[in-house]
Parts: C-alpha cells; structure tokens; sequence
C-alpha cells in the first residue's frame, strides 16, 4: 500500500493506492472522516453490477445509513439532469451536513458526485474511490464539474475530496478502450513535467498490455505525484496547473463536437497532445520530432488523424471555447522540450492554418 499527499490552500488528504482495498474501506474513511450521519454512494451502472454490492457491504460495517444512487454509465451522465437526480437522492434520504457522499466509479462519476457535494447543503464531505485509469487524474486535484452542450467541464467547482481509495485491483476488468484512455493522461503528465519518466514509459511499456502489475502501480504513483506537484502550486489553475491541459484544448472541442462519449477522453487528448506537438514545432521554429512521437502513439492504438467527417473551422470554434481562452483569443499549452511547456496565445488564422497542415501532414481517419 503506498500513500501519496495532497496538499492545497484548502486541504490536505492522502490518495492510498494498493491492491484489494474495497473491503476495508470504511475503516480507512472513518479514520479521516468522524461522525459521519449518512453515506450515499454514487455509482454508475457498469461499477454497480460488478462492485457495488462489495462497497455496500464493508461500509455497513461501520455506517448504519448507506445509500446508493447508480446513474447511466457514460460521458453524457454529465449533465443537468444527473446532476439533479443526485440531489434528489440527497434529499430524499435526509442527507445532512454531517454526512458523506463517496464518488464510486471512473472520472465521469467523480466529477459529477464531486460537484453535488460542493453544492449540496452549499458542500458536504466527499471521498474518491476511483474505478478506472483515467481516475488517476481526476479523482485527484479537486475539479468537479459536468458538461454543457457548448463546452466540457464548464460548469463546476474546485472542492478537494477528503480522501482517495485507489484499488488497483478494479482496473483489471477494464477493456483496453478504457485503459488506453487512462495512459494517455500517464503520458501527457510525464511529456508536461517528468522527461526520465518518459523515458521509463518508453521503455517499459513498449504495447498496452505491458500495463499490469508492478508497471501499472509505478506509472499511476509516477501520474498522481506528477499532479500532486502541479496542484500544491496552483490549486485553482490561476498558472501552472493549466499546464495539466496539455493536448486538451483540441481533445475538449472533439469531444463536443463529435457528441460526448463518441471518442475515449484518453484518444481525443492524445490527438490533442500530438496536435499540440505539431503546433510547437511551427510556433517556437525547433525540432520535436513530432513523427517519432505519432509513431509511439500509433503504436499505444491512439487514433493519429482527425475523424473525416470534422471540419477545422468547427473545431477552431469549439477551441474558442476553451476554459484557457481570454477574449476569444485561443491559448494553448504548448511544449518547448519534454518536461518543459507554456501557454501561449494563439491567432485564429494561424490555428487555422495548422490545423488543416495537421490534416495534411496526418490524413483523415474514416
């Protein structure tokens, strides 16, 4: 068991990671959480049929009020509408300032659940126990939020968890879609801040499946420390933290514009980190070796070029939109060197223009 601090203006908590944590979850939640009235645990379908009853269970053991809610499985769960039905359930099981709300699930059900505890009751307590790879990154750090038809992860809150329960064991029932999607968040975390930790993943994880094991545990810690870092400087993204979007500001616009949940989050970044290289080599006029980088990605089974269907100017709009943004004016993360990336703002003519290069230079996926 291995455990990583979080430190941030507003709160400090441990992210524990090991192996067959589920059942003694209630002792480690009752160690940093007292007096607790009340839990409800929200989970999505696909969690609940295969570990809710587990969850259920060891909470009981210390908690005679536990709830569940379970919501559709899915990036469309972020929505108004879940958002709503989680209060609902709050409410309707007499939830109170005291109680506790545990987020069951991967990214979608952490940040949906994260935001009905920051504003149910104007904020309960809530605890993270990821369910997925892609969790690594968003289960910690505190952004809670759900999407809106306009732009992913508009509206939301900063609120820290109190504690996450990292389960490595639960990963191994992911299909490989969702793994992929969690290691590319693991790569833009070593490509932003760590180049020997790239190094490492370059040579020790040569496919996919080499992802297992003593790799797997290493690569999360590596992943969460690396955000752990960022966020003890920047809680509230005011500067370095958006340095955590590296390949996100065209990863967001895809996702939107192809319909959430069309693409893996993990797949629209990678796209987006490699279009990010491709804008860094034009921009600062230096080598990245932006083709031995979409060899890699080819390699790991990330899609390389944009969907044919998907027009530059679409995404140029949709990038607009982007929380970065500053007066319509496109800021994206771009890197300078491995371990080394700024934000620079970005003219819409040239964004177009290289985005269409990007086209070229890449083709079109069918």
């Amino acid at each position: 068991m291995k455990r990583i601090h979080i430190a941030t203006p507003s709160k400090r908590y441990d992210v524990v990671i090991g192996n067959e944590l589920l059942h003694m979850i209630d002792r480690m939640i009752d160690r940093v959480c007292p007096h607790v009235t009340a839990v409800l645990v929200v989970a999505d379908e696909t969690v609940a049929s295969l570990y809710l009853s587990d969850v259920q269970h060891a909470l009981r053991q210390t908690y005679d009020r536990v709830y569940t809610h379970i919501i559709p499985s899915g990036e469309e769960a972020k929505s108004f509408e879940q958002f709503y039905a989680c209060h609902t359930a709050a409410l309707t099981n007499n939830l109170d300032r005291d109680s506790l709300i545990v987020a069951f699930g991967g990214g979608v059900v952490g940040d949906l659940a994260g935001f009905v505890a920051a504003t149910y009751m104007r904020g309960i307590r809530f605890v993270q126990v990821p369910t997925t790879l892609l969790a690594h990154d968003s289960a910690v750090g505190g952004k809670t939020a759900i999407n809106h038809p306009l732009g992913k992860n508009m509206i939301g809150a900063f609120y820290q968890p109190e504690l996450v329960i990292y389960d490595i064991s639960l990963l191994y029932t992911l299909p490989e879609r969702e793994m992929r999607s969690g290691f590319a968040e693991i790569i833009k975390h070593a490509l932003i801040y760590d180049r020997a930790f790239f190094g490492w993943l370059q040579a020790n994880i040569q496919k996919l499946a080499d992802l297992r094991g003593d790799r797997l545990q290493y690569a999360i810690q590596k992943g969460i420390e690396i955000k752990a870092a960022v966020v003890a400087q920047d809680e509230k993204e005011h500067g370095v933290r958006a340095h955590l979007n590296f390949g996100h500001t065209l990863g967001h616009a895809l996702e939107s514009e192809l319909g959430y949940g069309v693409m893996t989050h993990g797949d629209a970044v990678a796209l987006g980190m490699l279009f990010a290289i491709f804008v860094s080599e034009r921009f600062y006029k230096q080598p990245l070796f932006y083709s031995s980088f979409r060899a890699l990605f080819h390699r790991y089974g990330f899609p390389t070029s944009l969907p044919s269907h998907v027009s530059p100017e679409r995404l140029l709009a949709k990038m607009k939109k982007d929380k970065k943004s500053k007066e319509q004016t496109v800021r994206m993360v771009l890197m300078k060197e491995i371990g080394t990336v700024c934000v620079e703002r970005i003219s819409d003519d040239e964004l177009l223009q290289w985005l269409y290069a990007f086209v070229e230079e890449g083709g079109r996926q069918g």
